[in-house]
């Protein structure tokens, strides 16, 4: 998947969640199904893993270069990336990281400030997508809690497939 298509997915799955997240119903915000995550604790993750990810394509090369490496394989192709992370997200023993720690519950109040902040931070996201180069998306490595260290385009990817993970458990039980 080249990076113009790539930064059209994740532009195409925040979209869907933000349009979600806005026309749903306010009182799922701060409270959901029992021992499943509220409507905003989801929005609070998105953004919470969202960041992270910016920041460090902030950073310049030669520093993602020292601190994580290099990639040592070819990028494997959007199929197998999809079912790799597909399988994780699907299996029962998964918990996301921040599942692990106890995330806090916006309040109602904070709605408007957590979508605005996640569309920022997914603009950003696009944006920087864009304007990495395509040496640097297939070698440079970031680390991904679940599956290591992974060169970027590939991280690009499991951030839209997880977006789009999160809308749908949205619109199946809110």
């Amino acid at each position: 998947m080249h990076k113009q298509e790539i930064a059209d997915l994740l532009e195409d799955k925040y979209h869907n969640l933000l349009c979600w997240l806005e026309n749903h119903d306010d009182g799922n915000w701060t409270h959901g199904p029992e021992n499943e995550w509220t409507t905003g604790q989801q929005a609070l993750y998105l953004l919470k893993s969202i960041i992270p990810l910016n920041d460090a394509l902030s950073m310049p090369r030669f520093l993602l270069k020292y601190v994580y490496g290099t990639a040592n394989r070819p990028v494997r192709d959007d199929e197998s990336i999809i079912n790799q992370l597909q399988d994780l997200l699907q299996s029962k023993e998964y918990q996301p990281t921040i599942k692990r720690q106890k995330l806090n519950r916006p309040k109602f109040k904070d709605k408007t400030y957590l979508m605005t902040r996640l569309q920022v931070e997914s603009k950003k996201l696009q944006y920087k997508t864009r304007r990495i180069s395509d040496k640097n998306l297939d070698t440079l490595l970031l680390p991904h809690p679940e599956l290591g260290k992974i060169p970027i385009r590939e991280i690009l990817i499991c951030n839209a497939i997880k977006v789009e993970h999160h809308t749908k458990l949205l619109q199946e039980k809110y």
